[in-house]
């Protein structure tokens, strides 16, 4: 079965298989492994990822840092409101999801706190806002700003989020969600993989509103994605080349390492650096170009992300994985375990 329907992609989850709080390390996370050429799946804890990757493999990660983009205030009735930050626009404006949106509508404005607000300044017309801060935006999100953990926690954010909900190598700042399945990297676990002569290859793409927005048609080519910003430089493609001339692989730490090296592909598999806005959308069938293994975590029901992993492992195997991962109780989501599609 290929799954070209939205419905394709629903399963049932019992709540007490989403991770509410990470593992107490990163690297004991467990770790699925997914064979596609034989069909096998075995377990094993993260960690154990540097006994399956070679010498002369590379790891592609994104290192972008989730912005403290959850803003809490008031309405001038005094009701509680909520704006979540997805990108800048340029002009000191931000796009910007609002809650409750009936209510903000442009003109009104978000009180959080006696020096600072967020006003309202017109509907984009895609289920988002403009909106604009009254002061210095930098030091507005330092202070008021929350960590925006997905809805699916069920917990306000807390001090130890600001580390966990990074991943170690994070650099710079302008995600509204972790690349979640780089969050189960340790220091100590990239030395290792650096002594065994896996390199490691830095690309950027800032996870923005596809990451919230649901899939809401039953066909799943009539779906639009939202854009997100990526940078390869040059001397990243050169190395993915470089890995890929010498018979080497190349593992997309998540599925925003594989959008984005899928974005810059050509025809003939070579990677070109670039920057820009990428609007891919990846579900069966596809031929990939840039990527031989993914390292990923388990996805919402009806989603992009599963149709992504659908295509890499093939739909029936995806679906066998997850059934396999929902009876032996393993996490999931953005704090949950992982699986390595090899």
């Amino acid at each position: 079965m290929i799954g070209r329907r939205t419905s394709d992609y629903d399963f049932d989850l019992p709540e007490d298989r989403i991770a509410q709080t990470p593992a107490a390390r990163r690297d004991e996370s467990r770790l699925m492994r997914i064979d596609r050429a034989s069909g096998t799946i075995t377990h094993h804890r993260f960690r154990d990822l540097a006994e399956m990757i070679p010498a002369g493999d590379t790891l592609a990660v994104n290192t972008t840092r989730v912005l403290k983009a959850r803003l809490l205030g008031t309405r001038d009735s005094g009701a509680a409101a909520e704006v979540l930050l997805l990108r800048p626009l340029g002009d000191g404006s931000w796009e910007a999801m609002v809650k409750p949106g009936a209510k903000l509508k442009p003109g009104r404005r978000v009180t959080l706190g006696a020096d600072a607000s967020v006003e309202i300044l017109d509907d984009t017309g895609r289920g988002t806002r403009r909106v604009r801060f009254s002061g210095d935006p930098d030091a507005t999100i330092e202070r008021y700003g929350h960590v925006p953990l997905p809805p699916y926690i069920a917990r306000a954010d807390g001090t130890a989020d600001a580390e966990r909900y990074q991943t170690v190598y994070a650099k710079e700042q302008g995600s509204v969600a972790a690349p979640t399945a780089g969050l189960h990297f340790t220091p100590e676990l990239l030395a290792t993989l650096a002594a065994q002569g896996v390199t490691r290859t830095e690309l950027l793409l800032h996870v923005g509103i596809g990451t919230f927005k649901p899939v809401e048609v039953e066909e799943v080519t009539a779906h639009a994605m939202h854009e997100e910003w990526y940078r390869v430089s040059e001397a990243a493609a050169a190395r993915l080349n470089a890995t890929r001339a010498a018979s080497g692989r190349v593992w997309a730490v998540g599925t925003t390492s594989m959008r984005t090296l899928e974005s810059v592909v050509d025809a003939t598999g070579a990677i070109h650096a670039g920057e820009g806005e990428t609007k891919i959308f990846i579900y069966p069938p596809y031929t990939f170009r840039a990527v031989d293994r993914l390292v990923t975590n388990f996805h919402l029901p009806r989603s992009t992300l599963l149709m992504l992993v659908a295509a890499f492992a093939g739909y029936d195997l995806m679906r066998e994985a997850y059934r396999v991962a929902i009876a032996d109780s393993y996490r999931f989501y953005s704090y949950g375990d992982a699986m390595v599609i090899v």
